[in-house]
């Protein structure tokens, strides 16, 4: 179950407003072994959501080759490569993923959970704070 902050946060775009919030999550697999789970990574989730909505855009960093999140190591909200960073915690950040999402057919619909990756994004979005 993710780790959330405790309130959402608001993020006006034109005529809507969104709640989004900071998670941390880790994911675990059974040892077949033993009758334990194995710890297999972490993960930093930015959920948003349109005011008076149900349905929810999740968009999900996983820890891999070259890609970094939270692991007692950076602070919360901290994804990057190595090279280039994003502070999931800034509402520029936010609003800079959620345009990319809807720009590549993300909307929010219906009451359900669209979970995202979030690295395919996450290099628009450094190219767009760059430059």
């Amino acid at each position: 179950m993710p780790r959330r902050s405790r309130t959402a946060r608001r993020l006006v775009v034109g005529e809507a407003t969104y709640l989004w919030r900071v998670g941390h999550a880790h994911r675990y697999v059974a040892d077949g072994a033993t009758a334990l789970e194995r710890f297999l990574d972490c993960r930093e989730i930015l959920t948003i959501r349109r005011l008076g909505g149900e349905a929810q855009l999740r968009v999900v960093f996983g820890q891999g080759e070259g890609r970094l999140v939270p692991d007692g190591w950076l602070h919360s909200g901290a994804v990057g490569t190595g090279d280039a960073w994003l502070n999931l915690h800034e509402p520029g950040v936010v609003r800079a993923l959620l345009d990319e999402a809807a720009g590549r057919g993300r909307a929010f619909e219906g009451h359900g959970v669209a979970d995202v990756d979030g690295w395919p994004l996450f290099d628009a979005v450094v190219a767009g704070r760059r430059g």
